[in-house]
Parts: structure tokens; C-alpha cells; sequence
């Protein structure tokens, strides 16, 4: 049977209006790996989720509603495919403990489609993470990701990878190559979510290029704080491999940490191996603010990896990463080390083999 007829019958289920749906779709990841992360707090050996992709499962879906209109549905929530559980939180534990119940804190939004573009309201990406995750090699996942050297530590932002509260609006296609996004979060008196960003690019040919950037209101009351980022990243697709590059720009303003900045720059390639892909990225990551601590906040990263395509849908993979830091510098090739802290100046090696399905 069609996974679009399970799928509205496992909707029919909870709702009992599917019916009204003109296409509702079941899709997800299962993703799992074998994993070692070693810090200069010791090594930790894991069954691990997310390494070449995020374990999700998800339920989208329009409806035509006439003059040229659809309205549109998407809920998609984690799956921690170690531990059985939905999206782990401090509430629900560290790695290897049982996880909270499934929800869709991935993403849970509704849409209005159009010549006019999509209007979008819920949960969702941020535009300037957006621009990290898509102009990344290893797509911020797994020990390779980008985002091992990258934080607003101190910022007290929640809005780092997706908003609460969001109102977006997306430019339609067919306008030459030209995308973009804005979106608008409200605070609702929850610490760190006020947000607001947006996100313009050019994708034609072989070219990709895009500018995005991102202001959080961490704090409106006084003092007031402010965590920003900014985005500069494109791809080039050569054929035989696609270059990226990318440039980040995080500062905050305001708090025990003003002046606080993190600069990120990526170099990286998807290479074809005959029937693989072999991935491979450097990112260097400058600190810089008030204190001596913060300005020694410098730290690289190398990466590479191999993913081998057993079908349409399920791939073998197989990446390492080591990042070196200075001393002002503690970050780790994984959140899924050690649980002691990491010292200041001191390497992270990490690895992993795992599997990826999608359906």
C-alpha cells in the first residue's frame, strides 16, 4: 500500500478528518551509528542517532482550496533511535537514558500557498540557520558537523537552530533563481525567543550563493541582550564535486557576555567516488571580545567522510573529526562526549560508522 494511503489512515486516526486532505504523506529518517568521541576528560563510546542525518518522523500535507490557492501542513518531530524516545531534553536525560514521548518540536507548522509565495506560522528553522545547515558538507550532523566549533554561549538565545511563535513568509519560485525568506518570532514572555531574520539568495546552474542573518532578543528587560548572526555561503557544483563556503558572524550585545563574538569560516567539498560520496571540511572558528579568555576562544576543526548508497534510501557512512583548540577554547567533536567538562585548550577526536534509511 501507498505510504500516502497509510499515512491518512494513521492521521484518521488521531484526527478524524484526514479525509478533508488532498495529499497527506508519512515520511521520516532513521538514522544510527556506532560512535567514539574522545575529550581530555577521557573517551565515550556510543550507539548514537544523527550522523549523516536527523532522525525524524513526519506527517505533511495540502489541500487545494480554489483561486489558485492551497493550504498546507507540516508536523515532523525527532527520533532518538538509540533509546526508542522522542527529542531528548535536560528534562529527559543525557545520552543513553530513556527519552521523552514523541511531539514535534523538529517542526510544526500551517500554510498558506500561492502565486504570492507561503505564508507559514509555527515552529520552524531560523532563515540564518537555514544558510549553516545547507552550505555544510556534513549538514550539521553527526561528529563533522560545522556546528561542533560554533555557540552563542552566554547569549541566552534559544533561537540558534528554530523559533517558537514564528511568522514566515517564503517568495515564490520562478522569480529568475531568486529566494528568500523572512521571519518574525514573538517572545511571548519566554526568555530568548523573540526573534526576527531573513534570508535572500541566487541558486542557477551550478551556482548557489546566499546572505542571511538573524537577531535574537535574549533579554528585554534591563539590561537588555541581544545575540545576532550573520551568514555569508554559497556552493559551486563542478561536476565531479560541490564546493562550499561559508562565513558566520555571532555577537552579543548586553549581559555578562557583551562583546562577545564568535567568527566562523568554512571550507568544504562533496567529492564523487564512483558510487559514493566522500566528504571532507575545515572550519576555523576566531573569538573575540572584552576579556583575554574570550579573544583565545580559537579553535579548528578537520573533517572527512565516506557515504556509500546501498539504494535510493538507505546509505552506509563512515566520518572523522578532530578539532584542535587554543586556551581559550573547549569545544568537542560531538555533544555526545564525555560528560566532564572539557578542558580549556585541549583536543577532541571523534569518529563514527552508522546507517541511514529514509522513507
Amino acid at each position: 500500500m501507498k505510504k500516502s494511503l497509510l499515512a491518512l489512515a494513521a492521521l484518521t486516526a488521531f484526527t478524524g478528518v484526514a479525509s478533508a486532505q488532498s495529499s497527506v504523506t508519512l515520511f521520516g529518517i532513521i538514522d544510527a551509528s556506532v560512535r567514539n568521541v574522545k575529550e581530555s576528560s577521557g573517551s565515550l563510546k556510543t550507539l548514537s542517532t544523527d550522523g549523516m542525518g536527523s532522525s525524524r518522523l513526519g506527517l505533511r500535507g495540502t489541500e487545494d482550496i480554489g483561486g489558485g490557492l492551497r493550504a498546507g501542513f507540516w508536523l515532523e518531530g525527532s527520533v532518538n533511535v538509540d533509546v526508542g524516545g522522542g527529542q531528548k531534553t535536560a528534562a529527559t536525560g543525557p545520552v543513553g537514558s530513556s527519552a521523552g514521548g514523541q511531539d514535534w518540536q523538529r517542526r510544526a507548522t500551517v500554510s498558506l500557498l500561492g502565486g504570492f509565495g507561503e505564508i507559514r506560522l509555527g515552529r520552524d528553522y531560523t532563515p540564518d540557520f537555514w544558510n549553516h545547515t545547507v552550505f555544510d558538507p556534513f549538514g550539521t550532523n553527526g561528529v563533522g558537523s560545522s556546528t561542533n566549533v560554533f555557540d552563542a554561549s552566554g547569549s541566552g538565545a534559544t533561537t540558534v537552530v528554530r523559533a517558537n511563535n514564528s511568522l514566515g513568509y517564503f517568495l515564490p519560485g520562478g522569480l529568475g533563481g531568486v529566494y528568500g525568506q523572512v521571519m518574525l518570532s514573538a517572545g511571548e514572555g519566554a526568555v530568548g525567543n523573540k526573534h526576527m531574520g531573513f534570508r535572500i539568495g541566487y541558486a542557477a546552474g551550478p551556482l548557489n550563493v546566499a546572505f542571511a542573518y538573524g537577531k535574537t532578543s535574549a533579554q528585554e528587560s534591563s539590561p537588555s541582550i541581544d545575540w545576532k548572526r550573520f551568514n555569508l555561503a554559497g556552493s559551486y557544483n563542478l561536476g565531479f564535486m560541490t564546493a562550499m563556503f561559508q562565513y558566520i558572524k555571532s555577537d552579543t550585545s548586553g549581559g555578562s557576555a557583551d562583546g562577545r563574538e564568535l567568527n566562523n569560516i568554512l571550507l568544504g567539498a562533496n567529492i564523487k567516488a564512483g558510487a559514493g560520496t566522500v566528504k571532507v571540511s575545515y572550519v576555523k572558528a576566531d573569538g573575540d571580545g572584552k576579556t583575554a579568555g574570550e579573544k583565545a576562544r580559537d579553535a579548528t576543526q578537520l573533517a572527512f567522510g565516506y557515504q556509500h548508497p546501498l539504494s535510493k534510501r538507505t546509505s552506509l557512512y563512515a566520518h572523522y573529526a578532530r578539532v584542535s583548540n587554543k586556551d581559550g577554547a573547549n569545544f568537542t567533536a560531538s555533544n555526545t562526549g564525555p560528560t566532564a567538562a572539557q578542558a580549556l585548550g585541549k583536543g577532541s577526536t571523534g569518529y563514527e560508522f552508522g546507517i541511514n534509511h529514509s522513507f
